[in-house]
C-alpha cells in the first residue's frame, strides 16, 4: 500500500502534485466549522454551540478560480475536552498545520480578542506558511469597527465575514488563491471507490482508517463515541485513489444523548447513501447486538455491496474458528446472508489491505453489466429448478424474459404476465440464483416487475 499525506491532481503533463491543504484553525466556538461547511457550500462539519464538537480533522475538497483546494476543518485550540481528548485535539491541529499550503486563522469579532487567540497566534508564527486572519461573526457593518482590535496578533488587516449568513466569503475564497503558488494543474484525481466504514462505538473503525491512510488522520481513543463527524480521508493503493469515510459509532437511537449523537447518526447513515462498498466492522470479541442488526438491515434497504470486517481477531482466533464465527453470523445476522467476510486485526494493520482488495472485487461485481443474453439463460436456469407455481388459486405466474438496465446496483427488469402475482419469497430466491450464476454473487440485485403488457414497472427492493 502507497504511503500518502495528501489527495493528488493531475496536471497538463500527466504527473501528479499535491491539492493544496487550506487548514482553518481558531479557539474553540469562533465558527471554524460554519466557515468550512459554507466555504465548501455543503454542510459536511457538524455545527453546535457546544465546544470542541469538531475533534478530528475533517475535509472536503472545493474548486475556485479553476484552482482546487483541500478544506481540513480541525478541533478548538486549548478545548478543555470532557472525554479527555484535548492533547489529540491539540495533536490534530498539528499535524494540519504541517501539511497546509494556507492557514485561515479565525477569530470571534462579536466576543473580542481573548488570550486563547493570542495562544494560537503564537503558536502561528512559527510556521512557515502565509496566515489569513478571518473576523468571523462580523454580520453586518457595524461590527467593522471592532475588526481592528486583532491587528496586535501581528497577522496584518482581518478579514470580515459571516460563515452564518455569507458574508465575505467570496472574498475569502479568493485570498486564498492569491495566497498560493501559481499553479497550471486543471482537475482532480477521481477516488476509484468510497468506502464507508461504518458499525457500533469502539469497534476500531478509526484505528482501521488510519492503518489505510498510513498516517494519524483520526483520533484514536478508548473513550466511546470520539468520531462524531463523518470524515472523508483519501489514500492510495496500487496507484489509485479511494476515499474512506469514517463514521460515527452507533447506538440505539433512544439512546441518543444530544443533538450532536443525532447529527452523527444521521451523517452515518448518509455515508452509506452515498459509498460504493460499506465496511461494516464488528469486534469479534462482542455479541452481535440489536443495532449491528439495524444497521444491517439500513445496508441492505440501501442495496449497498457489503463487507463484513470482523475486528480484533488476535483475541478471538484462539477461541473460536473462522468457519464457526460465519455460521454464528449466518444465524444472528441472517439479513446479510451475501457479505463476505474479513477478519483483520486493524491495530496491528493484519489483513487491512486484503478488506481493500475485497472491496475493490464487490465493486467490480456491482459495476458489472451482462448481455441479455446471458441473463436469460441464467434465468431459464434459474426457473427450470423451481418455477414460480401459481397464485391465487389456480391463476399460473409466468416468466418470459429479463434485461438489465442498470448497475450499482444491477438493476434486472423481470417481465411477467402480473407482477402482483409474484410473492416476496419467490422474489429472494430468483435474487439469490440468479446472482449466483452470474458475476452478481456478493452483491444485492434490484429486481424491477414489469407487466408484458403494461408500460409501468413495479420495483421492489431486496428484503
Amino acid at each position: 500500500m502507497a504511503k500518502t499525506k495528501e489527495s493528488k491532481i493531475k496536471s497538463d503533463k500527466d504527473n501528479y502534485v499535491p491539492v493544496p491543504i487550506i487548514a482553518i484553525v481558531g479557539r474553540p466556538n469562533v465558527g471554524k466549522s460554519s466557515l468550512f461547511n459554507r466555504l465548501a457550500r455543503r454542510r459536511i462539519s457538524i455545527v453546535e454551540a457546544t465546544p470542541g464538537v469538531t475533534r478530528d480533522r475533517v475535509c472536503a475538497i472545493i474548486q475556485h478560480q479553476n484552482r482546487f483546494l483541500e478544506l481540513m476543518d480541525t478541533g478548538g485550540y486549548g478545548i478543555e475536552d470532557t472525554a479527555d481528548l484535548t492533547d489529540s485535539v491539540a495533536e490534530q491541529i498539528k499535524f494540519a498545520l504541517a501539511e497546509a499550503a494556507v492557514i485561515v486563522f479565525v477569530v470571534d469579532v462579536q466576543t473580542g480578542l481573548v488570550s486563547l487567540d493570542e495562544e494560537v497566534a503564537r503558536l502561528l508564527r512559527g510556521c512557515d506558511r502565509p496566515v489569513i486572519l478571518v473576523a468571523n461573526k462580523a454580520d453586518s457593518a457595524k461590527f467593522d469597527s471592532q475588526i481592528g482590535q486583532f491587528h496586535k496578533l501581528g497577522f496584518g488587516e482581518p478579514l470580515a465575514v459571516s460563515a452564518l449568513h455569507g458574508r465575505g466569503n467570496d472574498q475569502l475564497r479568493d485570498r486564498i488563491v492569491q495566497e498560493l503558488p501559481e499553479d497550471d494543474t486543471d482537475q482532480v484525481d477521481e477516488p476509484v471507490m468510497k468506502l464507508a466504514v461504518v458499525g457500533k462505538r469502539n469497534v476500531g473503525k478509526s484505528t482501521f482508517i488510519n492503518c489505510l491512510a498510513q498516517q494519524q488522520r483520526m483520533i484514536v481513543s478508548e473513550v466511546a463515541g470520539t468520531t462524531r463527524d463523518s470524515v472523508d480521508v483519501r489514500f492510495e493503493k496500487d496507484s489509485h485513489t479511494f476515499v474512506a469515510i469514517d463514521t460515527a459509532g452507533l447506538r440505539k437511537k433512544s439512546k441518543l444523548a444530544n443533538d450532536i449523537e443525532f447529527y452523527s447518526y444521521s451523517r452515518a447513515t448518509r455515508s452509506i447513501r452515498r459509498a460504493d462498498v460499506v465496511l461494516f466492522m464488528i469486534e469479534a470479541t462482542v455479541p452481535i447486538s440489536s443495532v449491528d442488526k439495524k444497521l444491517a438491515s439500513y445496508i441492505t434497504e440501501n442495496l449497498k455491496p457489503c463487507i463484513l470486517v470482523i475486528n480484533k481477531w488476535d483475541l478471538a482466533k484462539g477461541k473460536m474458528s473462522t468457519e464457526d464465527y460465519h455460521e454464528y453470523l449466518e444465524k444472528v445476522l441472517p439479513a446479510m446472508p451475501l457479505a463476505p467476510l474479513c477478519f483483520v486485526t486493524a491495530q496491528q494493520g493484519r489483513n487491512v489491505a486484503s478488506a481493500v482488495d475485497l472491496a475493490i472485487e464487490l465493486h467490480k461485481q456491482a459495476s458489472t453489466r451482462v448481455s441479455t443474453a446471458q441473463l436469460n439463460k441464467a434465468l431459464q436456469t434459474v426457473l427450470a429448478q423451481r418455477g414460480p407455481g401459481s397464485a391465487r388459486g389456480s391463476k399460473l405466474v409466468k416468466v418470459y424474459y429479463a434485461t438489465q438496465i442498470g448497475a450499482n446496483p444491477p438493476e434486472i427488469v423481470l417481465f411477467v404476465n402480473d407482477p402482483t402475482l409474484l410473492n416476496p419469497t419467490y422474489q429472494r430466491y430468483l435474487r439469490k440464483h440468479l446472482g449466483s450464476l452470474l458475476p452478481f454473487s456478493e452483491v444485492p440485485l434490484k429486481l424491477v416487475l414489469r407487466s408484458h403488457h403494461k408500460a409501468e414497472p413495479t420495483s421492489t427492493r431486496r428484503k
